[in-house]
């Protein structure tokens, strides 16, 4: 950590997640979703389009995904890589532009929004098998945990000059600071809601320059003669072997869970206070900022719980907190918190709702960060890298399966409210297998 190589290539590592957050923040969840929900006028519909968009998406990432992260560990030039889906990247998200009120399609919208959130998780997948090259396996996890929330960090600042510059009231014309929206965009389009894309795409572009200038290959050159070949055989053999390590196996499986449901938070949570208690995109970009910032501050402070009392605590405390949260939306509507009637025009369920973000701000950073570290705990620390890149297959083997499920839900039940019930079975699922897990792994040092 002392060497000045290793510290740029750290701070770059940590680049990569300042200038990819905005995706998750502003498009996936509280100004480009809520925006679609505003255009279609059907907070249901929205909801149930959204997901099976999202689910098409994830299901393709699903499928190369085990592949891709074979050959990082197999073939090298993970930078190259990057680089590809760095493109899809951009150009996903600046086409988002394109989805102005009068001229709206919804397929279309979908399409390049789904090709963005390609690129940025399969980048995501090179830059995690780089994660084990960049300190011991004691200083992983805090690493990692201040990546996480530098990250956040990141996602706070888009989001704060989203909200404060750009994204218009639909009513009012103005952005959070009572100003139109600078750059001469036109309010009556909705042009500065929908720079949101191009923001998106340039934040990233440009932050990633630091990323690309620290971090470099510790495999360079052209990739070894069958390193497909050999990535698929040794995926297979790590596949067919992994069930005999009873307590890595019972940790993949139930961080596949919880962090689906986690994301599923994350992807409607705007959807839903845009649909059920009817907030402007401004309402939810506070509401987003109040998350976030607790995201930041407790990836922190998860991290000293972590050293002081290991990560299977944090992600259990972490998980309970978000199945009773989950409980609270679900039961939540204008006129009711909890199950409990409230008064007509009560400021309680709007209250509760940014409760309910504080919390699930604070409980996804921690989580997050803590995962990190037991995935550390539970390798084999002479393929460890092999190892991060099975969590983050682990990842997107189901990253489908929330959107999928809200989507289903919602339809059958035309409400947006039980819609987002299957949220509480993924999580619940996550907390059983973690009763399988040694904190230690299998062979404790």
């Amino acid at each position: 950590m002392a060497d000045g190589t290793l510290r740029k290539r750290i701070w770059g590592w940590f680049f990569f997640d300042w200038a990819s957050q905005p995706y998750n923040t502003l498009l996936l969840t509280f100004i480009f979703g809520p925006y679609v929900s505003e255009l279609m006028g059907d907070g249901t519909r929205a909801q149930a389009a959204w997901g099976f968009g999202i689910a098409a998406a994830g299901a393709i990432i699903a499928l190369l995904a085990p592949v891709l992260g074979a050959l990082a560990d197999t073939g090298g030039n993970r930078v190259r890589w990057i680089w590809g889906f760095s493109g899809l990247y951009v150009v996903g998200s600046s086409m988002l532009w394109f989805a102005a009120p009068d001229s709206f399609n919804l397929y279309g919208t979908l399409f390049f929004f789904a090709l963005g959130l390609i690129g940025m998780e399969f980048a995501t997948i090179f830059t995690n098998a780089m994660l084990p090259d960049l300190g011991t396996r004691a200083e992983i996890g805090r690493i990692s945990g201040f990546g996480w929330a530098f990250g956040y960090l990141g996602g706070t600042v888009t989001l704060v000059m989203m909200l404060t510059l750009f994204a218009e009231n639909a009513t009012t014309g103005k952005t959070l600071l009572g100003i139109a929206p600078i750059l001469g965009l036109d309010p009556e389009t909705r042009e500065g809601t929908r720079f949101v894309g191009p923001l998106t795409a340039i934040w990233f572009a440009v932050f990633m320059i630091p990323f690309f200038l620290g971090v470099k290959d510790t495999k360079s050159g052209p990739a070894p003669k069958g390193a497909v070949r050999k990535a698929l055989r040794d995926l297979r053999r790590t596949l067919k072997t992994l069930p005999q390590n009873r307590s890595r196996f019972a940790y993949l499986g139930s961080s596949m869970f919880y962090r689906d449901g986690l994301n599923g938070m994350y992807t409607f949570g705007g959807i839903y206070a845009s649909g059920v208690l009817g907030w402007s995109v401004i309402d939810i970009g506070v509401f987003g900022i109040l998350a976030i910032v607790a995201g930041t501050i407790f990836a922190v402070v998860g991290g000293f719980a972590d050293s002081a009392f290991g990560p299977k605590p944090v992600i259990r405390g972490c998980v309970i907190l978000l199945i009773g949260v989950a409980i609270g939306i679900v039961t939540l509507s204008p006129t009711s918190v909890l199950g409990i009637p409230v008064p007509e025009g009560s400021a309680l369920p709007d209250i509760a709702f940014y409760a309910f973000g504080v919390i699930i701000g604070a409980a996804g950073g921690a989580l997050q960060s803590a995962s990190r570290t037991m995935m550390v705990r539970q390798a084999d620390p002479e393929r460890m890298t092999e190892a991060f890149g099975l969590y983050a297959l682990a990842g997107k083997a189901t990253s489908f399966l929330a959107p999928l499920l809200i989507g289903v839900a919602t339809t059958l039940t035309g409400s947006q409210a039980l819609g987002v019930s299957p949220l509480i079975g993924l999580f619940a699922v996550g907390l059983v297998l973690l009763a399988w897990v040694n904190p230690e792994g299998e062979n404790p040092s």
